[in-house]
This record gives structure tokens, sequence and C-alpha cells, in this order.
């Protein structure tokens, strides 16, 4: 019976699909009886093999085998076989088949962190990357136009990277990679990696002609950062007010020369950037020697200096006040203040007379002083009576012996007075 349904399965075949398999795709492997099994009055169990080797555990009634992700490696010698009983079988013809790897294609290079500018000490991590290819993928990394090979990894992936912990200013080069699946390299592009080394703090040095510093002597300001990567720019202060810069492009330190006046003792330091952090030195001190009349210049100056800044504002506001006070006291012409004129002193009456003395008074007044007030000037002449032989006609008696009193008299309402009668 069992040998009748073998005879009647007149052949076997063993079908690939896809015909063509490529790597990384799914390849299905179909053992076709001819007739069909279903014609056939009994049920098959089917097994596999590629290069003599069974690829299922053990039979089974599905007629497929399916590789869902084949490789490079599954190339080989295929059949398969047709089972009925434990003890008869029939088998397929063999057939070889080649899985097709893809190329590698575009392949490129990128870094972390981007841009490609980092500081001493920082991590570099270099991504190699293909968006084409199949199978194992042999990633190389290499640096420099000599390409100095730095690392080579392989695995099953598109993408591989490579890292430097802690990068160093000597690290900064060009940089590439290369990728290869068994049909040659594939480069990327060249990557530039810059790594720079912050400044240090810088040290500020006072060089000076001579111990004692005195006005007019020239002092040499150097500043320099003993690390950093140039270019360096350094920049001076005297206190918080800036002297001056000057630029190192490749290192080192620069010098500013100062020209010493009076005013320039203080606290000086100096300032290192290069890009990265600025660092600022430690304050030097600067004391300058004056000379006695240079202190005695400085110290009148600065005394004139006061008393203008006093007197200026309070003469000034003293001009006003009296400009104000005689426009506010302006009246028109006619009703001018005019002073009162003196009168013509009076000689005496009294030189017939036989008293041995007379007095004598001669009155003035005198112009409005302040406020409202009038001064009236007495004049008080002590007389002897001079006989006609003695003294001639004519003479004042003020020449004799006088004396003068002031009288303060209340101000009269001048507005009220006609002067030009008077005068």
């Amino acid at each position: 019976m069992f040998l009748r349904l073998l005879l009647l399965i007149c052949e076997l075949f063993l079908i690939v699909s896809p015909s063509r398999p490529i790597e990384g795709n799914t390849m299905t492997l179909t053992c076709k009886t001819q007739p069909p099994p279903q014609k056939l009055d009994a049920k098959l169990q089917f097994l596999f093999y590629k290069d003599g080797r069974a690829l299922g555990p053990a039979l089974d009634s599905l007629p497929e085998f399916r590789i869902p992700v084949v490789r490079k490696e599954d190339s080989g010698s295929y059949w398969c076989q047709a089972k009925i009983t434990s003890i008869k079988a029939k088998l397929s013809r063999r057939v070889q088949i080649e899985v097709h790897r893809v190329p590698i294609g575009n392949v490129s290079l990128e870094i972390q962190p981007p841009g490609g500018h980092l500081i001493e000490g920082e991590k570099l991590v270099l991504v190699c990357l293909v968006t084409e290819g199949t199978g194992d993928i042999t990633f190389f990394w290499f640096r420099g136009a000599r390409g100095l090979s730095l690392k080579m990894k392989t695995q099953h992936s598109l993408m591989a990277t490579f890292e430097i912990p802690a990068v160093r200013e000597s690290d900064s080069d060009q940089y590439y990679c290369a990728a290869d699946n068994g049909y040659g390299p594939s480069f990327s592009e060249l990557v530039s990696i810059t790594v720079r080394i912050p400044v240090s703090r810088p040290v500020l040095t006072l060089r000076a002609p001579a111990a004692q510093l005195v006005v007019g002597h020239i002092v040499e300001l150097h500043c320099e950062a003993q690390r950093g990567s140039p270019p360096i720019l350094y920049q001076f202060y005297h206190e918080d007010g800036a002297l001056g810069n000057s630029s190192a492009p490749f290192g080192g330190g620069v010098s500013f020369n100062l020209s010493l006046t009076a005013e320039d003792s203080g606290n000086y330091y100096c300032e290192a950037n290069n890009g990265q952090v600025a660092q600022r030195s430690e304050v030097v001190p600067l004391n300058i020697t004056v000379p006695m009349e240079d202190r005695n210049e400085v110290l009148t100056s600065g005394v004139i200096e006061l008393v203008l800044g006093i007197l200026a504002p309070t003469t000034l506001a003293l001009l006003f006040c009296c400009w104000l006070k005689r426009k506010i006291g302006r009246r028109p012409a006619k009703d001018a203040v005019r002073s009162i004129p003196s009168p013509v002193p009076q000689e005496s009456t009294y030189f017939n007379s036989q008293a041995p003395e007379q007095l004598h008074f001669d009155y003035e007044n005198v112009n409005i002083v302040s406020g409202d007030e009038v001064y009236s000037l007495v004049y008080c002449v002590q007389q002897e009576q001079p006989s006609a032989a003695e003294e001639p006609l004519g003479t004042h008696p003020g020449d004799k012996d006088s004396s003068a009193i002031y009288s303060r008299l209340k101000k009269a309402d001048l507005t009220d007075m006609d002067y030009d009668d008077v005068m």
C-alpha cells in the first residue's frame, strides 16, 4: 500500500522564493509534489536540508520552511524530503541557493557634541553611519590625511560608534570612517575636530627701572597665562578703568608700557581671554613717590578747585540777589530818591558876645543807608570869642575844635517830598 503511494509521487521539487534572495529579507523553501498531496490518499511528512544538515527538528506536515532574515551565510545546497512512513521517503533534487548582499552606500561620520569645537577634557564620540548595506558590516575610524587607523569594529548594524573619553589639544585633527560588508570599503567625508584649552589664571608682573617709583618713570606691565590655546586677548586695568589691550596670536604674554604720573598710584590687574572663559589676575599695588613741590601743586590745585566749587555758586547767588533787589527798588526817574543836600555851614553869630566860649552846631543829613532809617550828622564846635584883631573875619569856626554827632532818625516818606524844591 505505502509502496504504491510512493510510486504515485512521480516527482518532488524544491522551490525557492524569491529566486534571488537578498540578504536581510525573508526566504521561503517549498517542497512540492507531483501530483499534489491532496490527490493522494495519504498524509505526507516533510523535512528540509542544507548541506546535509536538517533545518528543522523533526518531520512536519507543512511543505514549507521559512527563514525570516536570510544572511549571506545562508547560501548553500538545499533539498527536501517527503515521507509516508518512517522507512520509505522520496528526496527532491538539490538546489544551489546564493544569498545576495547589498553593498555599502552613503557612509557618513557624525560627531558629538556637534560643531567640532571641544574643550580639553570633554568626551568626543565619532558615529559612523551607512544608509545601505546588509550583513555584518566592519567599521573603521581614521585620523589625519595619512589615515592613521584608530579603531575597527564589526557588527550587524548600520551604525557604530568610537569614543575618546577625554580629548586633549593634540587630538585636534581631521577624522573620517569607512564601512565594508564584503564588497570593499566605502569612506566618509573628512570632519575637522578642534580642541581648545581654556586660559589659566594670568600673572601680572610690574617691571620698574627702580625700587622707588617717581613721576616720569616708565613701568612695564607684563601679563601672561601659562596655559591656553592661542590667540589670547589680554586687557590691562587700573582700579576698574581699562588701560588698553593686546593680543598674543601664538600664545605667551604681552606687555603694556605706562609713563607714571601722580594719579597712577593704585591697584592694577589684567585679564586673559581666548574665547572660552576669561580669567583675571591677582591685584598688584603700585605706589608712586611724589616730590614735595608736586604735592604742594596738587594740594594747591585741589584747594583752588574746592574753593571755586564752593564760592562760584555762592557768588552767583549773591549777584542774583543784588540784581533782584535793584530791580525791585528801581523807581521812575521823577520819583528817584535823591540825597538830601547838605546845608551850608553857618558862621557863628556870637563874635561880639562877652561869654568866654560859645557852642556852634552844624547839621548835615547823610544819605539813606538801609531800611527805613536816615542818619543826621551834627557838628558841635566850641569857640572862644576872638577879638577883631586876633582873628580875621571869614574864618570857619570849625577850624578850632569840633566833634561830630550822628543821630538816627526815622526815614520820612520820601515819595511825599519834592527834592527839586530843596535843591
